[in-house]
């Protein structure tokens, strides 16, 4: 039971950190903040044994990296279908049943969003597409971290839409 907890635990620190990176105004502090969120959920995945939600966010971290980075190739249209492509391999190399798809998908579905570089729709897929599909795949490895995230996550892109204003999101600084 101790071991099951720490592992919630190091999902719950997570959760924490990405909740937070809704709260930044310009995408390359929001992009650095999901870096750091998603090594904690990788870890938090890979020990839970669900191996394509972990190594799918093995390519989110990399995502965040690079949509955070300064280098103009990184945040290219080149690297975001290089980067979906992956997950597909991802899906491939790690199928172990349906359930399986429900991460790539929704991973596919927040690259694009993200590298529209686009505040309000990278929000928008990630209330509409990204979490909904996570909260079922956390449901069926049995992430109570995961399931929290999500829900905390929708919470945070709401709040940063009253914040700034559904408009004005638009005006935000890359």
């Amino acid at each position: 039971m101790t071991k099951f907890v720490l592992i919630q635990a190091v999902g719950f620190l997570g959760t924490i950190v990405f909740f937070l990176s809704y709260q930044c105004r310009d995408n390359k502090k929001l992009f650095q903040m999901q870096f750091a969120s998603y090594l904690f959920y990788t870890t938090h995945l890979l020990l839970l044994g669900a191996l394509t939600g972990g190594v799918s966010y093995v390519l989110n971290t990399v995502r965040s990296f690079c949509l955070g980075s300064r280098v103009a190739f990184l945040r290219s249209q080149w690297m975001c279908g290089l980067i979906c492509g992956l997950q597909l391999l991802t899906l491939y190399a790690t199928w172990d049943n349906w359930w399986s798809t429900l991460p790539v998908v929704a991973n596919i579905a927040a690259t694009i969003g993200g590298y529209t570089h686009n505040p309000r729709k990278i929000r928008m897929v990630g209330l509409t597409v990204n979490s909904p599909l996570w909260i079922i795949y956390d449901v069926a490895v049995g992430s109570w971290a995961g399931i929290f995230d999500e829900l905390a996550t929708s919470i945070s892109v709401l709040i940063s839409i009253w914040r700034y204003g559904w408009k004005n999101l638009d005006r935000v600084e890359n």
